[in-house]
This record gives structure tokens, sequence and C-alpha cells, in this order.
């Protein structure tokens, strides 16, 4: 009998603990909101691009966010949870700009053009965030969360590109010499390359003039055209 009090008892004290952090989480919420959670990411985000990811301790991403270890928590698990929170964002809105821009014609020279122009807008003005997700490409072990995996976001990314590659061939826009992985390679790696350089050079942000010279030179190539051969006429 005792032995069923004392199991009968602790299980109210489980039922009655849960309901304590079922209200407290409520409370909490009630004080904060939801703008706490983009507030810390916020000041994270500070901390990783200036000091790198190794280098920065939850304490001071509190003390720059103003709030407390628990807030923090309450929101992310850990340090690592606020990295790939980050770099997450930054393959999901780069995503989001891939799509807004192709939606916007059918033609693959402008689709190419909308896609430059609406990445070049995004890395000037979200700089940090950028710079972050290509620095964990490149990282050396320690200088990124062990758990973090961000490879299939950028093969989605990648693959949306292919798509409307592989889309232009089929339409006859495209040489069908090439195979549409290629292609879709050739301009990721333009579309790469300076957006890049902007993050090393902020004025070297390409303008939408730039975004269709740099197109222009995907698809027409940097040879010289040979002049047309006039048929002799019998």
């Amino acid at each position: 009998m005792r032995c069923r009090g004392f199991l009968l008892a602790f299980g109210q004290l489980r039922i009655d603990a849960a309901a304590a952090i079922t209200y407290r989480s409520v409370v909490f919420m009630a004080r904060h909101g939801p703008e706490t959670g983009k507030h810390i990411l916020q000041a994270a985000l500070k901390r990783f691009a200036n000091a790198g990811y190794a280098a920065t301790s939850v304490q001071q991403i509190v003390d720059d966010a103003e709030v407390s270890k628990p807030a923090l928590y309450y929101y992310f698990k850990d340090k690592a949870g606020l990295f790939e929170a980050l770099v997450h964002q930054a393959h999901d809105d780069r995503y989001d700009v891939l799509r807004t821009a192709a939606a916007r014609s059918r033609d693959i020279r402008d689709q190419l053009e909308h896609i430059l122009a609406g990445l070049f807008a995004y890395v000037s003005e979200n700089r940090e965030l950028t710079r972050i997700s290509f620095a964990t490409m490149f990282a050396a072990p320690g200088e990124v969360p062990e758990s973090l995996h961000y490879a299939e976001k950028c093969e989605r990314n990648f693959e949306f590109v292919h798509g409307l590659i592989r889309g232009a061939q089929e339409r006859g826009e495209l040489d069908g010499r090439f195979d549409s992985r290629e292609l879709a390679f050739g301009f990721y790696g333009l579309a790469n390359f300076h957006l890049v350089s902007h993050l090393i050079r902020p004025e070297a942000v390409p303008d939408q003039q730039g975004a269709k010279r740099i197109v222009d030179l995907f698809l027409t190539g940097a040879g010289v055209r040979q002049p047309a051969v006039a048929q002799a006429t019998l």
C-alpha cells in the first residue's frame, strides 16, 4: 500500500510539473512574443559574421540581444541551433528569390536576368547572412556545428535552376549539344562568382544592366562571331 501510495503521489507530482511547464511557456510567450526569437537571431548573426561560430559564446549573444539564457533556450536548442537556423534561412531565402524571379517570365533569358538581379539585391541587403552561408562550404572542422546539414537545400536550389535550363532546351531556346546540367553549372558558376565578389567588394555589386550583360555572356559566349558567308547565286 505504501508503494502504491508513493507511485500515485509521484504520478501526481509529474502531472503538476507538466502543467506548471505549460503555464510558464504561456506566460513566457505573453511577455516576450515571437519577435524575441527574431531579435536573438539578429544578435547571433552579427556575432557569427564578425567573430565566427567557434569564437562566439551564448553569453555574448544574450548580452547583445539583452535577453536571458532561458529566453534563448526557449527558442533555440543551443548555439548550434542558432547557427543552423541562420544557414537554413539563407538557403531558403535564395530559393524564394529564384522562384519569384523565374515566375515573372517564360523566356529563359528574362528568367536568368530576373534571377541574377534578384540575387544581387538580396545579397546587398543581407551581406552578413550570405557570407555565413558561403563560409560554411569552406569551413574547417570545428568552425561550424557538426550537426549542420545543408547539402539538400543547396541541391534543391541548384535543381530549380537546372529545371529552368532543361525546360529551355526542350523548348528549343538553348543549344541541345550541351548537357543541361553542364549549362546549369555554367550559369551557377557565373552567378556565385559575382555574389562572392560583392561580399569581398561591396561596391562591385552589378545592377540590372550588369545582370543583362552576364546573361548575355552566358548565352552567346565571348568568342568572335564569324560573319555569315553569302551563298553563291547560280
